[in-house]
């Protein structure tokens, strides 16, 4: 069995993996450690969610910071302010052995920009942001990305589904030089091909895992064929049916999220909303209480759940398939991470059985007929 010795990692990042009970290299990790800390080369690693890429590009990044140069020299980008906390959370628990300290700044929207800007004034080596906040940070002359050596693009394609295109091309113009770019992504639709071939090497090293397959092995798919008129009642006996288990529940819109999670409070649910209407400190509140595991179900809008990360949920609900077939990658990957299996389960009309088989036919899926 492989370890993170073999892998090249340093005995000091190795020894805070095993305090955060990572112990064996998942296949992201695996194949792609060796190549980021042997080679200054592009990379671009197409994975599933859930896989363990903070790792796979995190402990490479730390290897390429200077300590005693106190310039930033890498920036890592991604979609959503969790996912941005998260990682910096991630990389700051790696370098808890680390001979030398590494500083590194989250930057995201939702928090007052003059506090970043105070921050930034202190030595810092790595920048987690989000593209938006960046430029923001950029044109008033708090960061400077002349020294960054290493981009690292997480969800790539989350970034681009949530419209941070124009942005994206500013800051690879902004930090161009010779800097490397590792790009990560569950899809690659036709604009992550533009990036790859504008902003990056030809010979960039490529890595896939589970490349015959576009969403995760771990998850069974499972459609229920209801009306309209029934679905909330369906709804409410699979709830029952997975007992314990803790999941999230997708609708299309913030309305429908809304009026779902009203009808669900009223049958004694434990459950809140994650939609697009929400101040950031709402939103704060209720992703905290869901990861504490003091509320059971979210129920969620598309790009509201984006950069959602939390482990040991048992399921996701599709109380409408999603208008888009990366969306459907991206919901069920919230459910068997890290290893673990999970289900995902589509509440659907008679008139959906055959977008259920053109998402079974795109994404190489099968799914199973089950009731609730």
């Amino acid at each position: 069995m492989t370890t993170f010795k073999d892998l090249g990692v340093h005995g000091n990042y190795i020894k805070a993996l095993k305090e955060l009970n990572i112990k064996t290299p998942t296949e992201i990790q695996e194949k792609t450690i060796p190549v980021l800390l042997k080679s200054k080369t592009d990379f671009i690693g197409l994975a599933q969610t859930g896989t363990g890429k903070t790792a796979a590009y995190g402990l490479p990044v730390l290897n390429t910071i200077d300590p005693s140069s106190a310039v930033v020299q890498a920036l890592i980008l991604s979609p959503t302010r969790e996912l941005v906390q998260q990682i910096k959370k991630q990389l700051f628990k790696f370098t808890k052995y680390a001979s030398e300290k590494i500083f590194m700044e989250a930057i995201y929207g939702g928090e007052k920009i003059e506090i970043q800007i105070g921050r930034l004034q202190r030595p810092t080596h790595i920048i987690v942001a989000t593209p938006g906040r960046l430029i923001d940070l950029i044109e008033k002359g708090s960061i400077n990305l002349r020294s960054v050596n290493t981009i690292v693009l997480d969800e790539a394609d989350e970034m681009l589904s949530m419209g941070f295109k124009k942005e994206l091309d500013a800051i690879l113009n902004y930090s161009s030089g010779s800097r490397k770019t590792w790009l990560f992504s569950a899809t690659m639709p036709e604009e992550i091909q533009r990036i790859i071939t504008k902003y990056m090497s030809p010979d960039a090293v490529k890595v896939a895992v589970n490349k015959d397959s576009l969403v995760n092995a771990n998850i069974s798919h499972q459609y229920l064929i209801t009306s309209i008129a029934n679905k909330s009642n369906v709804l409410i006996n699979l709830l029952d049916k997975f007992g314990e288990g803790r999941g999230i529940v997708f609708c299309r819109t913030k309305l429908g999220a809304q009026k779902l999670v009203k009808e669900l409070k009223e049958e004694g649910f434990s459950v809140d909303a994650l939609e697009g209407d929400m101040m950031q400190r709402e939103r704060d509140k209720v992703m905290r209480m869901f990861k504490k595991g003091t509320l059971q179900y979210l129920v969620s809008t598309d790009v509201s759940a984006r950069g959602i990360d939390v482990t040991n949920l048992a399921f996701v609900i599709h109380h409408q398939l999603p208008e888009n077939m990366e969306y459907y990658t991206h919901r069920s990957g919230r459910t068997a991470r890290a290893g673990k299996t999970g289900v995902s389960v589509a509440l659907i009309l008679p008139s959906e059985l055959q977008r259920v088989h053109e998402i079974q036919k795109t994404l190489g899926i099968k799914f199973k007929e089950t009731v609730s």
